[in-house]
Parts: C-alpha cells; structure tokens; sequence
C-alpha cells in the first residue's frame, strides 16, 4: 500500500489516509471488531436517507480487519456557527426519524443488547468512578447514574458519539458525519449532548430551532454530557494512564456542578 499516513489517534479504531483520498480504520481492540463489522453491513442502507454524507465503508481485509472509505473532506466542527448547527439539528432530525426495525434488520444493534451493553459501563461506573469523587458530589453522582439506568420508552437510531470530531465542516458547510462504530438503536438524547451542551450558544440555538427538543429531552441530553467525562476515567484506568484519569475526574466535577437551565438557548427549554 503507498501513500499511507496517520492522521487519527482515537480510542477505538487507528485510522491512516491512504492516497490522499481514501481512509482505513482497524480495531485497537478484539472487541471493537464487532462494531466496526456492524458499519459495514448498515451505512451503505443508511447513507441515502440521511440529508449529510456518511462515511460509507466497506472491506478490504480480514487479517486484520480493515474498513475503508471515500476521505469525507473537513476540519473538526468548533461548534459555534449558527449555520453548521442548523445542518446538525436538521440531520439528526431525519436520523432519529429512521425505522429502527428497519435499522436492525440492516445491521444496527438492537435496543436490548445496545442498552445492557451500555449499563454494563455505568455499572463499572459505579464500582471504579464514583469513589474517586469528590465527597460532595457523590450524592449528585449517584443520582446521575440511577437516572442513566432508566430505559427510554422510544429508541430510535443513533450515531452514539455526536463530538466535534466526528461532523466534518468546511467554511459554512457541514461536509459529512464520520465515525459510526457506537451507531445502534438508543437514547436519541445522547446524540443531542454535546450538539446542545458542548457547543457554542448559536449552534446550540440552531439545532434548537431545526430539531423539535422539549424539555425531558433536553434534561436527558445535558445527563449525557454530564456523563461523558467518566468514560475518560474508565479509559485511563484500563490502560494504566493517571493523566486520563485526572483530567476525566476535572471532567465530571465540573459537569456534575452544571444545574438544568444554565445555558441560554429557548426560553421553553430547561427553563
């Protein structure tokens, strides 16, 4: 293969550009495998109904595993234009309106095993985080991960990891979303999390405007993003890095401190 450069260090998966045109993404992990194997089956179907490009891969080896797709074109999104959160919230809008029997039956993991897959984290959680917080935020703590364990009466399709990293921009257009190993049948909230709570007040106000949040919604989306900084202490611990560890517990210090109705976006959400 020539031409081959690294140019992603995620969690997950390596990913090298290949030929200035092409991306390859491989496991880091055995059990990353199974994800990546579920993109290939689902986003060919999915790519079309959607109103933003998705990478769309498909497999070029099996020792060891490897995707690859057409390079989708783009900076990370810094979150602050009122124009890229308007293509956001009109995306996941038609995302989150996709037949989630119709997603399975191409290749999205269901609803249950999604679910027990994600409480099993939270259950780790529980017994490796929340010690490590501080003493007045365990109670906030507890009650967050017992709100997290309340199922969600619809589920709908999901790309599982909506960061900055992964909605490719270019000027004022929203070029592609990337990424789709934690795609399943889920909380739509969670791909609302960062899009309302990590991002600047225009782009959080246009995805308000094109994407109809009400305020149980909007409640459950600021609990994922209070959620997220555990997962880097999660990570951290597993691969033996205090620096993950550290800068994770700063993360959910900080967000467990966020109380409901902080940020300024519509008056009638988490007002």
């Amino acid at each position: 293969m020539t031409g081959v450069d690294d140019f992603d260090d995620g969690w997950d998966v390596r990913a090298v550009l290949v030929d200035g045109r092409w991306v390859d993404r491989t496991p880091r992990r055995p059990e990353v495998v199974a994800p990546l194997r579920r993109e290939a089956a689902l986003l060919p179907w999915l790519a079309p109904l959607l109103p933003l490009a998705v990478a769309t891969p498909h497999i070029v080896s099996e020792e060891p595993l490897t995707l690859r797709h057409a390079l989708i074109v783009g900076e990370r999104c810094p979150g602050r234009s009122a124009s890229h959160g308007a293509s956001v919230g009109a995306f996941l809008g038609e995302l989150h309106a996709v037949d989630p029997v119709e997603a399975v039956r191409h290749g999205a993991l269901d609803a249950q095993p999604s679910f027990s897959a994600a409480q099993a984290i939270r259950d780790r959680m529980q017994r490796e985080v929340l010690p490590l917080v501080s003493r007045d935020l365990q109670r906030p703590g507890t009650d967050l991960l017992e709100r997290m364990a309340a199922r969600v009466a619809d589920p709908r399709l999901i790309h599982g990891d909506l960061g900055p990293a992964h909605i490719r921009v270019d000027g004022d257009d929203v070029t592609g979303i990337i990424d789709w190993g934690d795609c399943c049948i889920g909380d739509p909230a969670l791909d609302l999390s960062w899009v309302l709570f990590g991002s600047g007040p225009d782009f959080a106000h246009a995805v308000l405007t094109s994407y109809d949040v009400d305020g149980t919604l909007a409640s459950r989306a600021l609990d994922w993003h209070r959620l997220g900084p555990w997962h880097e202490v999660l990570y951290g611990l597993d691969l033996d890095q205090p620096e993950y560890v550290r800068s994770g517990l700063d993360g959910v210090e900080t967000r467990l401190r966020i109380r409901a109705g902080t940020r300024p976006a519509r008056p009638e959400v988490l007002g």
